[in-house]
């Protein structure tokens, strides 16, 4: 029971943060058991202290908690990125260039020693990684199913695994009725294929399956099969929609580094462990290469305060797309928006420029030669203040998301007579899961 409400909960939530929060994974989403011990400190703080309250559980409140905090882990994650969560490190990381953004574009993942120079790679491109498509039969959109009512599966083979779908044919039930049902079933069920419906102009549509995968492993010729010979029901959905016709045959990626021929199940791949590469387009004549290698330190510098001012802005739209549903967004953008104007004549100084919105933006030929005064590293002092403060605030949101929710304040805790309890984050994942069941 315990481990099925944990599953259940796990799904709501996921739900909410693909909808309504950002969707990117990184290295900074792992932490040390430090790290993770200097958070259930916070929270065991937070909530010796925190006063008791009723918390708004409409469906907007569940949406707005969850987008705030993503989003607040979201900025943390970019500010890390720019060279470490140290202030001494912040905003020092190397930044990678490619010549040619249209074959291959580049990150510097490794990490490099004072006056040390890497080498820079060529890279030719030969041909993409492709995924595997199946295009099924063109139906008549308001036509009837001509299948009998009855309950249907088929088996879908991916990764050595195997999965069973089952669904229902009702009498009434039209083509475009089924397509539509097999399209979600297939999608929601994360199994590593993305399914949908495509309609053409004869009212006639028919199922598009696409691997989110690329690429082929262990000398295999698909991502996945589709049959339904040996499925638990009733059989002959596949052949009636055509889910196993393969329009698309999956493929490596070719590629050469420095005339070296190299193949690559994804267009992403690690070069040298140094640098994360993305290929984009294929050489459009032989020869043609894409140059990779490392940014001067000011290119770097400028390119990590642009990254910075993107994530920070980014933010505050964020929040800003509440007001109108949610009060306490106002104070939250308030509160962050301040912390750039405490800095704003420092910032403004480096090239930086506060708007009237609590955005900031970036006046790259000042900031340019800030960096490129001898005194750099003390001219951008102001600046690691800025995001070591943008920093704290945004830790802080994450921790407690649910301080800017709708609550009614019930009691306050009796000061330095009471005790931790672990209500005020039951509540953030409790307002989700209490109407979920």
């Amino acid at each position: 029971m315990s481990y099925n409400s944990i599953n259940n909960l796990a799904n709501v939530y996921n739900f909410y943060m693909t909808t309504y929060a950002p969707k990117s994974s990184t290295p900074y989403d792992s932490h040390k058991k430090s790290e993770l011990r200097g958070v259930y400190n916070s929270i065991v703080k937070l909530n010796k202290e925190s006063p008791l309250y009723i918390v708004d559980n409409s469906k907007a409140s569940r949406e707005f908690a969850v987008s705030v905090k993503e989003n607040a882990r979201e900025l943390r994650n970019t500010i890390a990125s720019l060279g470490g969560l140290d202030e001494e490190e912040l905003l020092n990381k190397k930044v990678a260039y490619s010549s040619n953004p249209d074959i291959a574009k580049a990150d510097f993942i490794g990490s490099v020693k004072e006056d040390e120079e890497l080498p820079t790679y060529n890279i030719e491109v030969n041909r993409l990684a492709s995924s595997q498509v199946n295009s099924g039969n063109y139906l008549a959109d308001n036509a009837p199913v001509a299948l009998a009512p009855d309950t249907y599966s088929f088996d879908v083979g991916i990764d050595d695994l195997n999965y069973e779908f089952q669904f229902s044919i009702r009498p009434n039930d039209t083509h475009r009725d089924v397509e539509e049902r097999l399209a979600r079933l297939i999608t929601n069920a994360n199994i590593g294929i993305t399914a949908s419906v495509v309609s053409e102009e004869d009212n006639t549509s028919y199922l598009r399956l696409e691997s989110n995968s690329t690429g082929l492993k262990d000398d295999r010729s698909y991502i996945y099969r589709i049959s339904d010979h040996r499925t638990s029901k009733m059989s002959g959905t596949v052949d009636y929609f055509g889910l196993d016709h393969v329009t698309k045959m999956p493929s490596n990626a070719s590629y050469t580094v420095n005339g070296e021929e190299h193949t690559s199940t994804s267009n992403r791949f690690t070069l040298d462990h140094t640098y994360e590469i993305e290929l984009t387009g294929v050489s459009s004549e032989e020869g043609e290469t894409a140059s990779i290698g490392l940014k001067t330190d000011v290119e770097s510098l400028t390119e990590n305060v642009n990254t910075l001012v993107r994530g920070f802005n980014s933010f505050l739209r964020a929040v800003a797309e509440y007001t109108d549903n949610q009060p306490k967004s106002n104070r939250l953008f308030n509160e962050m928006s301040s912390v750039a104007k405490v800095f704003a004549h420092d910032l403004t100084s480096l090239g930086l420029n506060l708007n009237l919105d609590g955005t900031l933006e970036v006046d790259d030929d000042t900031l340019r030669q800030s960096a490129m005064s001898d005194d750099a590293a003390e001219t951008f002092s102001p600046l690691k203040s800025f995001t070591n403060a943008v920093l704290r605030k945004s830790n802080q949101v994450s921790l407690d998301p649910m301080n800017y929710v709708n609550n009614v304040i019930v009691a306050y805790k009796n000061p330095g007579k009471n005790f931790a309890s672990p209500y005020i984050t039951s509540a953030y994942s409790g307002m989700m899961f209490n109407s979920y069941c």
